[in-house]
């Protein structure tokens, strides 16, 4: 028997700066036509210079825990997802704890990248079949746009800033926003972790006063990722399905990854769901990695494309490889 695993208050925060396409074409050698056609991205959003990953991780948490009128300090768990902490150690987690006065509670980082936060519910679910009373604030926060090349016109283009916070437990709860994870299923393949890389670790041996170089910044090999990152997402999603007695006649929105408008629509004319079944905002944010599902299911709600009794199918495909696909049901 599955745990039960409640999700609510969930909130998202995208930075206010925004960076237009316009703008993207006065700093790289590209165009809005160029960049609409083959990704769909319109603009993206960027944090400010005095702004690190953790301080757009506070203000979703601070959002979250006003929402659920719960005190930092009766949380148990507080888990961040990210692949761009503000530093290697302390932990992003460790840093919001702290600036919460969440006092002596587990804390720590994972990194999935753009599955983030589908591990995340994962994990949380598997503490809670453990920890039935735990109290789990689950954040997903990228600052992407200090990790881009922005010499490379490929990828530059495509990443933004974002952060979201929920509230995860084992208990019924009245807010109308909450949901059941029903299921889960996260994968992955270390063989194919050369096609997208974000350096900065031990690989990169810089020693002091050494300029940094290109090994530091994201880097992507876009025609493979697009290839497994649309035959794996529809896979898992195809899974899950059968391993619940589903259809794609049960599923009442698709909120997937979003990294591509391409990759979206790949994923959903294979799976036969489409138009107003299928939610999108990568042409207002671009990719923001673990923030990016729930930065889109959080204006899903808001737009009234999620009522009390859908179920909600997510999927996700990051650096990792990885890739996961999950159930929600409100």
């Amino acid at each position: 028997m599955n745990p039960v695993c409640r999700i609510y208050a969930l909130s998202a925060h995208a930075p206010h700066k925004i960076l237009t396409n316009e703008y993207m074409a006065g700093i790289a050698d590209t165009n809005n036509e160029w960049i609409v056609s083959r990704t769909g991205i319109r603009e993206r959003r960027k944090l400010e210079k005095t702004q690190n990953t953790s301080d757009l991780a506070l203000i979703a948490a601070r959002e979250t825990l006003q929402k659920t009128g719960m005190e930092a300090d009766a949380l148990t768990h507080v888990i961040t997802a990210t692949c761009t902490p503000d530093m290697l150690s302390p932990s992003v987690a460790c840093i919001l704890a702290g600036h919460l006065n969440a006092g002596q509670v587990m804390a720590f980082d994972i990194s999935a990248a753009c599955s983030g936060f589908l591990y995340g519910l994962s994990l949380c679910r598997s503490i809670l079949a453990h920890e039935v009373d735990a109290r789990i604030l689950f954040v997903c926060a990228e600052a992407l746009t200090r990790r881009v090349n922005w010499n490379d016109r490929s990828t530059c283009v495509l990443f933004g800033d974002a952060a979201s916070a929920c509230v995860l437990t084992g208990e019924s709860a009245d807010a109308h926003d909450s949901s059941v994870l029903e299921d889960v299923i996260c994968k992955s393949d270390g063989a194919l972790s050369d096609l997208i890389t974000v350096g900065g670790g031990t690989a990169c041996n810089y020693r002091l006063g050494d300029q940094v170089d290109e090994r530091f910044f994201l880097a992507m090999l876009g025609r493979d990722t697009y290839r497994h990152a649309v035959r794996q997402m529809a896979l898992v999603c195809e899974e899950i399905l059968q391993r619940n007695a589903l259809t794609v006649e049960n599923v009442n929105l698709f909120v997937p990854h979003q990294a591509n408008l391409r990759i979206i629509e790949a994923v959903g004319s294979r799976l036969h769901i489409n138009g107003d079944r299928v939610f999108t905002n990568v042409d207002k944010y671009g990719n923001t990695s673990a923030a990016s599902i729930p930065l889109a299911l959080s204006e899903a709600f808001a737009a009234g494309r999620v009522r009390q009794g859908d179920r909600v199918l997510l999927a996700a495909f990051g650096a990792g490889l990885t890739w996961s696909a999950a159930l929600l049901r409100y």
